[in-house]
């Protein structure tokens, strides 16, 4: 049982779970093994290792809020959307040109003085836009306008900075993300992402964000345009632009819970998460699993509250079947009492694949 969290409704451990008291109901002498995955995104924290340590930090809008990061030896694992995320804004609130992602930065500083020498962030889930510039101020590089004012946080105010002063906190910086977008253009961090996050003036946020990188590469090294650069409203950038690292998300969590040991022995691998659709095929946690599966030779079955891929695109990514919490037991199940909603579809497949 791998699958990532339902958004809003299960945890990834929550639904390992579900999915493996439905399939025990049917099948109590199976072996079972739950290895609950991330992205990179939120829920992140939930399944790897190390203590789990809080701290206070700005949200996006400057506001404290209590945030986490895990602290495994020297290792840090940071979830960049419990101090940037769109969770924790109201719908009213969400504005990319003025939120930040300064609270990311306070969470890297806090694990460098906790003792670590290498920070891993997942990134996914912000309500940012600021190309990384909120988290660059917390780890030390400062930008400053004609005037050598300090700049209000936020996307827009980045088209008044003139210089950047100062240089990263040292410490190993790894970006863990489901995207591959740049930074900039059709496939960038505002085309792509700003909409659902409450932006609208797209060209204002795109040329702001457009100078903040040439003042960003020219202090620190390029970075626009390699994968992962438009991840988590331009986060990606300021960590690649530090001299950071981006890797896959899914892989990163897959090697932390031992994932591929397990699929060597396995039968079956049953994944799931909320739904099942075209983004679930790029990155995502489901496409991870199943592609993992497929290398071994384990059929990979998905579990998710709803679905719109068909048969063909499936089975193109290694999925064999795939199951719908809304069409199998119907809405008010599925939203009501997600976690019997998948125990009972579990319990389905089960019977179905009767190994």
């Amino acid at each position: 049982m791998a699958p990532d969290c339902f958004t809003g409704t299960l945890t990834a451990p929550e639904a390992a779970e579900a999915m493996a008291e439905g399939w025990r109901r049917v099948r109590p002498g199976d072996d079972l093994a739950l290895l609950p995955m991330s992205d990179g995104g939120p829920g992140f924290l939930d399944v790897l290792p190390g203590t789990l340590v809080s701290q206070l930090v700005e949200d996006p809008l400057a506001r404290p809020t209590l945030a986490s990061y895990r602290l495994d030896g020297t290792t840090a694992w940071v979830e960049s959307a419990q101090a940037c995320g769109l969770h924790l804004l109201d719908e009213a609130d969400r504005d990319p040109a003025v939120t930040t992602t300064y609270g990311v930065g306070q969470l890297v500083r806090a694990a460098v003085e906790a003792g670590a020498t290498r920070v891993v962030i997942g990134l996914g889930g912000s309500a940012t836009n600021d190309g990384g510039a909120g988290f660059l101020a917390a780890l030390g590089v400062r930008r400053e306008g004609a005037d050598g004012e300090r700049l209000a946080p936020g996307c827009l105010p980045l088209a008044s900075a003139v210089r950047l002063v100062g240089q990263p906190l040292p410490v190993e910086l790894v970006a863990a993300t489901d995207v591959d977008n740049p930074l900039l253009g059709e496939h960038g961090a505002t085309r792509v992402f700003a909409p659902q996050k409450g932006g609208r003036d797209l060209d204002a946020l795109e040329a702001a964000l457009a100078h903040w990188a040439d003042l960003a590469e020219n202090h620190l090294r390029p970075a626009r345009n390699l994968p992962g650069a438009g991840a988590a409203g331009g986060l990606g950038f300021a960590i690649l632009a530090a001299g950071g690292t981006q890797v896959s998300g899914v892989a990163l969590a897959a090697d932390a819970v031992g994932l591929g040991a397990a699929l060597a022995g396995a039968d079956l691998v049953l994944t799931g998460e909320g739904s099942f659709d075209w983004q679930s095929l790029r990155g995502k946690v489901v496409a991870g699993v199943a592609g993992l599966a497929a290398g071994e030779g384990v059929p990979c079955v998905v579990v998710a509250g709803r679905t719109s891929l068909g048969r063909r695109e499936a089975a193109a990514a290694g999925v064999d079947s795939s199951y719908s919490l809304v069409e199998e037991v119907g809405p008010d199940l599925a939203l009501g009492d997600p976690g019997e909603a998948v125990a009972t579809v579990c319990s389905r497949v089960a019977r179905a694949w009767n190994m």
